[in-house]
């Protein structure tokens, strides 16, 4: 068996894999705290959408002369 110590690329491997894993959840820790804490403020009122529908049948002259 090899020496552990003697494959410094087996290392490298799982420092950088165990660094990039430390980042995520410290970015994840921040990103959940900084939402937690602001208060949400909408940037401009809601109104209420109007929403036009018409209803065409084949018997219809605006359908007729699309066809």
């Amino acid at each position: 068996m090899s020496d552990w110590t003697s494959l410094w690329y087996v290392w490298l491997i799982l420092l950088t894999v165990f660094l990039l894993l430390l980042c995520g959840v410290s970015a994840s820790c921040i990103k959940f705290c900084c939402r937690k804490k602001r208060l949400p403020v909408e940037s401009f009122p809601r109104h209420p959408c109007e929403l036009a529908a018409i209803g065409m049948d084949s018997d219809s002259t605006a359908h007729s002369t699309v066809t």
